[in-house]
């Protein structure tokens, strides 16, 4: 129960869980609607209407028609609006963590966390938004003025992931409100309710009808299909799955739309033989458990030096069985359920092939009986280097620890993957530190510290986990164009 004294099933019940289209609630076309299901019972805690090709038309249709009003406002009343935003976010933070943690599973007072956080985008971007800056020169040959201004880029599709339903949602709605775009939104099936909450607080906030439309749907090949190919979006903003990435590519490609994409992470966590320990380990509980190891910035494999793997892997273990699992809203938990019984089933399958292949199960390692869809946190040592893990982002409180005692044959294996999105080093010799930086393949690098995410940094990868940048400086111009304009001079 939140410190309002409202209990989850008060605060759902009492949420719109229609479409948001035009600024208005409506049911689905069709009337269809999908359940949200709390991970940590099994049990279903409410209905969300099921958008459909239809419902999608009308909010891009929507969101085009309200471009050109919206574009026009200035950047001060933009801004404002998110910080109003962020006030209230901040206000409700015990109800927001609430329903995050009773349809997605993480623990109330990580929610919490993740309320500060995702709150965080929405002030950046009320600062970013009266900075929209251009520029004024003159050609080389002194004929013309070039005049550069920055105008929004259109309407845009926003679709986000599941395991960070705030946060994921404000860190793209933010930077597009800030820039004078107007949205389409689908959230994730298994997590809309967060999402939902988000639109009040907007529509509290001042934002105008039309500027965001939300289309929730269990099916979201029809909805989003209908975005893409209806030649009214210009950008897709999208979280998620390398696999499904690559297809809005494609899809994007027919109409030349911006894109940014975050993709998948098999992030590479590098202890050294130099390295503090405890500081290392404290790192990797941050950089592992987070979220239960839900996040695409999770460690995923742990490279440690053979002259401290053993303590090392006898420090992390003391931690990570000490860990409380169970359900996200009780008292003293610290680890919850993972999102969906498919989850579950798939980091099981991935610590049996490592056993199978050779690991040592220090901790961990066992599927609890239900009801829910828990995994305990568990330490895995001696890993295969073709472990099936290895290639495959976990996506759960597993920790696989891979001893190495040569630098380049580590730097092979922590490369070799398509995803580049995060590493981790630690170390304490400077010249090592930026070496290892120079060389992990990836978009960014936690050198000595577990957390990379804050909204002031931009946050993305290279190869195949991702397209752009969001948060820092450069987030807001993923959502603008750049116009030229050439006056000859008199």
């Amino acid at each position: 129960m939140s410190d309002t004294g409202r209990s989850a099933a008060d605060l759902i019940r009492a949420l719109e869980t229609g479409l948001f289209i035009d600024g208005k609630w409506t049911p689905a076309e069709s009337g269809a609607t999908f359940p949200v299901v709390n991970p940590a019972t099994g049990e279903q805690i409410a209905t969300v209407a099921d958008g459909g090709a239809a419902d999608a038309r009308r909010a891009i249709e929507t969101a085009a028609a309200t471009q050109e009003s919206w574009a026009a406002t200035s950047p001060r009343s933009r801004s404002e609006i998110l910080y109003r935003a962020h006030r209230l976010i901040l206000e409700r933070t015990d109800e927001l963590a609430l329903i995050m943690t009773t349809e997605m599973g993480k623990p109330f007072a990580e929610a919490k966390g993740e309320v500060a956080y995702g709150a965080e985008f929405f002030r950046w971007f009320a600062e970013e938004a009266v900075r929209i800056g251009g520029d004024h020169t003159t050609t080389g040959d002194g004929a013309n003025r070039i005049i550069v201004t920055k105008e929004p880029v259109g309407p845009c599709v926003l679709i986000t992931p599941w395991n960070f339903p705030l946060a994921m949602g404000t860190r793209k709605i933010g930077p597009a409100i800030a820039a004078g775009c107007t949205m389409v939104f689908k959230p994730a099936e298994l997590t809309p309710l967060t999402s939902l909450a988000l639109a009040d607080i907007l529509v509290e906030a001042g934002l105008p009808a039309g500027v965001l439309n939300i289309v929730p749907t269990n099916d979201p090949g029809p909805v989003v299909t209908e975005w893409m190919e209806s030649g009214l979006a210009r950008k897709i903003s999208f979280t998620g799955s390398t696999q499904v990435g690559k297809l809005l590519l494609q899809q994007a490609s027919g109409t030349v739309m911006r894109t940014s994409m975050e993709l998948g992470g098999n992030a590479p966590f590098v202890v050294c033989a130099d390295a503090d320990v405890d500081r290392a380990v404290e790192g990797a509980m941050v950089a592992k458990m987070r979220n239960m190891g839900e996040a695409c910035t999770a460690a995923n494999r742990i490279f440690v030096h053979r002259d401290v793997v053993d303590e090392f892997a006898a420090k992390l273990t003391s931690r990570m069985s000490a860990l409380v699992v169970g359900d996200g809203a009780a008292d003293g938990t610290q680890v919850g359920p993972l999102v969906e019984q498919k989850a579950q089933t798939k980091v099981r399958e991935l610590v049996d092939d490592a056993v199978a292949r050779g690991a040592t199960v220090m901790c961990g390692g066992t599927v609890p009986d239900g009801p829910g869809y828990f995994y305990p946190p568990t330490v895995l040592t001696d890993v295969s280097a073709d472990s099936d893990l290895m290639a495959t982002e976990i996506f759960g409180p597993v920790a696989a620890l891979v001893p190495f005692d040569d630098e380049d044959a580590m730097l092979r294996l922590a490369n070799g993957t398509p995803w580049g999105l995060v590493g981790y080093i630690f170390t304490q010799d400077i010249d090592r530190a930026m070496r290892l930086s120079a060389k992990l393949e990836v978009g960014m690098v936690g050198l000595n510290t577990g957390l990379v995410s804050n909204p002031a940094a931009p946050f993305g990868g290279v190869k195949e986990s991702g397209l752009g940048r969001e948060g820092g400086r450069v987030g807001i111009e993923e959502f603008l164009e750049v116009k030229y304009l050439a006056i000859p001079r008199t």
